[in-house]
């Protein structure tokens, strides 16, 4: 359940800034001054937020300090796409930018997103690059994964193999960063999608809690027949994690659930079932490896302590989800 509270709502707008929080309330407020500061004060743009039961003041913070945006207040954590619906729901803009809480827009980068977007009518969703805190690029291009990059990404073998040419494919390192370019997807911390594609692409699929769903939201548009591009001359701060980082263990089931469910929605179900038994054996080989590493090397013992535990709770948790052949819900 959910309730929320509208101040200076406009009927109908040019852009609508969805912002899904939790519990990331200085992050929160920054973000919201770049948002307001880059579209600028006269801006034709409703902002909403959509705050996911935060604790932590930020709902208390966004009704003192931006009374022009619209508040939307949930009693429960709804997740990353369920949370972002109901903003779009509640929107009217004929652009939509969904937006991370811990970003921070560079620039004029709205007025670019927009540009470009106006300028190309075939483009659905577009994105600026992302940035790390320190201004390095943060990877957030990507080709659609296929069933060998499961196996690869985000696990031990990708350290160990880390020029392989399926990761290479999947993060489009054959083309600069600062290339304008279209792409299968993007990473969902910053995106501009125009209404229109959105309403025949459909919602994101709230099957995904977080995780995944801008890739299924990509192969959604595609099929639609919409471009998705990637705009290096916009440019976003991703500071990353903030949310998630709250709670580890959760961080890495929802990632991997996720993943799974994807592939079983996209592939089948004897696909997603290898990879689930796949991503067993890396929890089990991080946890060989890390339980070696507590044995023989006497430094940092708390800090690999508590990783010891994350990786043993995420196996027995892999593991019981593994014996369930063919289940979505883990």
């Amino acid at each position: 359940m959910y309730y929320h509270t509208t101040v200076g709502k406009v009927l109908v707008t040019r852009l609508s800034v969805v912002l899904v929080n939790w519990n990331t309330r200085g992050l929160l407020r920054q973000c919201l001054q770049s948002v307001y500061s880059s579209a600028g004060q006269d801006a034709d743009m409703e902002v909403l937020v959509v705050d996911n039961g935060s604790s932590d003041g930020s709902a208390e913070m966004v009704r003192s300090d931006f009374p022009r945006a619209t508040l939307m207040q949930s009693a429960e954590n709804l997740g990353f796409a369920r949370a972002n619906n109901l903003g779009i729901r509640e929107s009217s803009g004929d652009y939509l930018l969904l937006l991370n809480s811990d970003t921070e827009v560079v620039g004029d980068a709205i007025p670019r997103l927009l540009a470009f977007a106006d300028r190309n009518p075939g483009v659905g969703m577009v994105g600026p690059m992302l940035l790390n805190p320190d201004g390095t690029v943060q990877s957030s291009r990507r080709r659609f994964p296929t069933v060998a990059t499961a196996f690869l990404e985000s696990t031990i073998l990708e350290r160990w193999f880390p020029q392989s040419p399926t990761l290479q494919r999947f993060y489009v390192l054959d083309r600069g960063d600062d290339e304008t370019q279209q792409v299968d997807w993007l990473v969902g911390a910053a995106l501009l999608a125009r209404r229109e594609a959105v309403a025949q692409a459909g919602p994101l699929d709230e099957g995904y809690f977080m995780y995944s769903e801008e890739l299924d939201w990509g192969r959604a548009f595609a099929r639609a027949g919409w471009k998705v591009v990637y705009l290096p001359e916009a440019k976003v701060v991703h500071f990353g994690g903030q949310s998630s980082d709250q709670d580890l263990l959760r961080r890495h089931l929802r990632f991997q659930y996720s993943k799974g469910r994807y592939f079983q929605k996209h592939h089948g179900p004897l696909p997603a079932q290898l990879i689930r038994v796949a991503i067993l054996l890396n929890y089990l080989a991080q946890l060989a490896e890390e339980s070696a590493k507590f044995v023989l090397v006497r430094r940092n013992h708390p800090v690999r302590r508590r990783r010891i535990g994350t990786l043993a709770r995420a196996s027995a948790w892999m593991a019981w989800w593994a014996a369930r052949w063919g289940h979505l819900q883990p």
